[in-house]
Parts: structure tokens; C-alpha cells; sequence
């Protein structure tokens, strides 16, 4: 047989394991290693191109770092806290809570970078309190499947670095870049839900009372402190991303073990008790946990980093089998053959939804962002206005069927199937469509914070 029809048929199998579950990283794997024998390629080619992205790769080294970051602030308390803080600042709105929830969200991403630790964290969190008080369940789930999105384009975010280290982009101007389309998308999904609790009336109110915000706001202080750490280090110089990764990751153990001695000298009890029961020093400290703790929280955080950072290097080796093949070629003939400015950005925009629709978004960077991101460029897009533009569109693919990795980190967390969460995702959905295109059309609104010169 010819190169051409075991190329077909070995993708044609790996489409199949797909979908009959194999994980991605198999599957991609698999195809690799058969591409390289149809293509002659030594397997020890392989294996070196496996090592060589991590040992290569500095900027990668923060992954696992935000990862366990945002660990260790979930199991210290820091992210309760935030999410007090969100409710009490939104919960005298119909739909309240379920625009808290999306507002912790959008904290909780400032300090972790990762879409499914915080949808775990706080639909874990927040989705017994939203049943609790008067939502459906499906619309709660699909609430912190939503509202996870923004994990990956709010600044600390893993894939921002990935996508920086592929295209030689400076993190940092990513992280800025950012920040304005990241708080559009968390502004347009708390509309949603106030037009969608509004209309079945849902949500017990509470009224608004500033000593709450107050004591709330105080007692979400070291998240508060953690996410100005981490943004005051990158962006006056004083850290790299990797470097600010490593500082968080100290800041949140220190924190960890000498809150634990303090919360229960002031009084373990206060979680328990109203906001007018506790007094300003029960805020001033959390849960924290202790040292022996520590080994079982980082095993948890490896083993999310273990699942990601193969499925990096794998993804990274079959770009290069890709480029052999000349597909990263014909691809990006095709986007720049449709013509000009809007043709190339909306048919770029396309592929990347597609795509997200049935990969993880990290897959779905290596492998096209360096394909599409030259397109793009050569009719005049922004280098960083098209980073924003195609992560956005990785991150609505966390709540696309037939993949939607949000919407399986959800129904995990709170038990709801997934198929019934699908309809209560459509409204947020749409809201991040109609913002992802806002962002392509407007290119100061990723580039405004990113100074010039």
C-alpha cells in the first residue's frame, strides 16, 4: 500500500479509538507513532522530541505551578473566601449567586490559570449553596461549567503560556492582553444569568449591607493579595511567569501553615456562624492546612499535570509530523487564499470552534496556532489581538459538545448528568460567541493595557 493509504487508515483508526473514549493523548500518541513508520522517522526522534520540549522549555515549567496554586488555594480556604466576597457584592441581585459564582470564577482564574481546577473548585463550592437556595440544578452545574471558560484567558493563564512559548510572544503582554475580554466574558455570562433567574425567579435575595461586603472584602484578603503578587511581579519585571508561578506556589504554603494554628486559636467554629457572629479577626485568617497535608495536595495537582503535560509534547511531535506532511501548508493556504482582512480572521476563527468542539484546547493550540497564527499576521492581525482572539475561541470549546471538558469537570462535581446540563449551557454560549466576536472586531480591546514601544 502507499504512504497515502496507510496515512488514511491509520487516521481513520485513531478516529474511531476517539470516539469510542480512548483519551487524547493515546490517540494522538498512537497516530504518531504510526505516521512515523509510514514516514521512515526513527522512534528515538521521538522520545527526543518529547524530552526536548520540557527541557527546552522554561516558560512551560509555571504549569504544574498554577496548577498546584490553585490546589492549595481551594483546600487553605482563600477561594471561600472570594467567593463570600462575590456574593456579598452581588447576592441583592435576582440571580445573585449564580453571578457570584461566575465572579468567583473570574478570581479564582486571577491566581490558578486553569479552566477545570476552577470549575471544580467552585462548582464544588457553590452549586450545594445554589440548589439550597432556590436554583435548578442543571442551570447551577452548567453555571460553574460556564464561568470555568475564563480560567485560560484571565491573567495568570497555562494556555497563554503554552501559546507564548509556541509563537515567541511575550508572556507577559498575553497575560495584559488579556484582561479586558477575559472580564467581557465573565460580564456577558452574569447578564445571562440575571435575564435567566429573573424570568423563573430564582435565588433567595439578600440585602445589600457594606459591613458584609467589608468584613467579606477583608476576609478575602490574601486573595486579593496572591492575585497582586502574581500580576505585580510580571508586570514591573521582577519575575517571569514561571518565577511568579513559583513565588504563588510559596506564598500559598506559607500562608497554609501558619493560618491553620491562628484559625483555630480565633475559633474554628466562625465559618459556621452569620457574618454579623464574627468578628474582624476571624476574617483575617483562613483554614489554612498543615504540613501533612501538603504531600497529598501536591499528588493531586501531579497527577493533573501529568495527564497535561504529555498530552503537550505529544501534540507538540505530531505539529512536526504535520509540517512533514505538509498539512500545516495546506492549511494555511487555505485561510489566507480566502482573501482579506475579516475572510482570513473569520475562517481562522471557524477552524479553531470546530476544532474545540472535539479537542482539549491544549491539542488544539500546538497543533494550529502556529498555523494560523502567520495567516493571520499577513493580513495585518495583531500578533496579540490574535493570541487573545484564538484562545478565546479554545475556551468556548470547554463548553461545546461533543467534548466540552467544563461541562464533564461539572457533572463530576455535582452529579447532574452530563446531557441535562446542555440546555442551560446554551444561553452562556451564545453570550461568549457574541463577545469572542466583539473582541475580533475590536482590536483595542486586547491591546489597550499593553504598553507600546
Amino acid at each position: 500500500m502507499t504512504d497515502g493509504t496507510w496515512t488514511t487508515l491509520i487516521s481513520i483508526g485513531v478516529t474511531v479509538l476517539f470516539m469510542l473514549g480512548v483519551p487524547v493523548f493515546l490517540v494522538i500518541g498512537y497516530w504518531v507513532i504510526g505516521m512515523s513508520f509510514v514516514l521512515g522517522l526513527p522512534l528515538i526522534n521521538t522520545g527526543a522530541a518529547l524530552a526536548d520540549v520540557f527541557t527546552d522549555g522554561f516558560a512551560l515549567l509555571a504549569m504544574p505551578l498554577f496548577i498546584l496554586t490553585g490546589d492549595l488555594i481551594n483546600r487553605s480556604g482563600i477561594a471561600k473566601r472570594l467567593s463570600d466576597f462575590a456574593y456579598a457584592c452581588l447576592g441583592w441581585l435576582r440571580g445573585g449567586l449564580a453571578m457570584a459564582s461566575l465572579g468567583a470564577c473570574g478570581l479564582f482564574a486571577a491566581i490558578s490559570g486553569s479552566n477545570s481546577a476552577t470549575t471544580a473548585t467552585i462548582g464544588s463550592m457553590l452549586h450545594p449553596e445554589m440548589v439550597k437556595g432556590g436554583y435548578d440544578e442543571r442551570f447551577s452545574a452548567a453555571t460553574a461549567a460556564a464561568g470555568g471558560t475564563v480560567g485560560i484567558i484571565i491573567p495568570p493563564s497555562i494556555i497563554f503560556i503554552v501559546y507564548g512559548f509556541l509563537l515567541n510572544l511575550p508572556i507577559s503582554e498575553l497575560f495584559l492582553a488579556g484582561i479586558v475580554p477575559g472580564a467581557m466574558m465573565v460580564g456577558a455570562m452574569m447578564l445571562v444569568a440575571f435575564v435567566i433567574c429573573s424570568r423563573n425567579a430564582w435565588g433567595h435575595l439578600i440585602q445589600l449591607d457594606f459591613i458584609r461586603v467589608f468584613k467579606t472584602a477583608t476576609g478575602a484578603w490574601l486573595g486579593f493579595f496572591a492575585i497582586g503578587l502574581v500580576l505585580w511581579g510580571i508586570y514591573t519585571g521582577k519575575f517571569s511567569p514561571t518565577e511568579a508561578a513559583g513565588v504563588t506556589v510559596g506564598f500559598c504554603v506559607l500562608v497554609g501553615f501558619i493560618s491553620l494554628p491562628l484559625f483555630k486559636l480565633l475559633g474554628s467554629p466562625s465559618e459556621e456562624r452569620s457574618y454579623k457572629e464574627r468578628n474582624i479577626g476571624e476574617y483575617l485568617v483562613v483554614k489554612g492546612f498543615g504540613p501533612l497535608e501538603l504531600p497529598r495536595i501536591t499528588m493531586r495537582s501531579a497527577q493533573i499535570a501529568g495527564i497535561l503535560a504529555p498530552l503537550i509534547a505529544v501534540s507538540v511531535v505530531m505539529q512536526q509530523i504535520l509540517s512533514v506532511l505538509g498539512a500545516q501548508q495546506i492549511i494555511g493556504d487555505f485561510v489566507t487564499g480566502m482573501g482579506g482582512y475579516y475572510a482570513v480572521l473569520f475562517t481562522s476563527m471557524m477552524i479553531v470552534f470546530v476544532a474545540g468542539m472535539v479537542l482539549e484546547s491544549l491539542p488544539v493550540t500546538i497543533i494550529l496556532a502556529p498555523i494560523l497564527a502567520p495567516a493571520a499576521h499577513s493580513v495585518g492581525v495583531d500578533p496579540l489581538q490574535f493570541g487573545v482572539i484564538f484562545l478565546v475561541g479554545a475556551s468556548i470549546g470547554f463548553v461545546t459538545p461533543p467534548y466540552g471538558l467544563n461541562l464533564y469537570v461539572a457533572s463530576g462535581v455535582t452529579g447532574v448528568p452530563y446531557f441535562r446540563l446542555l440546555r442551560y449551557t446554551v444561553p452562556y454560549l451564545i453570550s461568549l460567541l457574541v463577545v469572542w466576536f466583539i473582541v475580533a472586531l475590536v482590536p483595542t480591546l486586547s491591546t489597550i493595557l499593553v504598553p507600546t514601544g
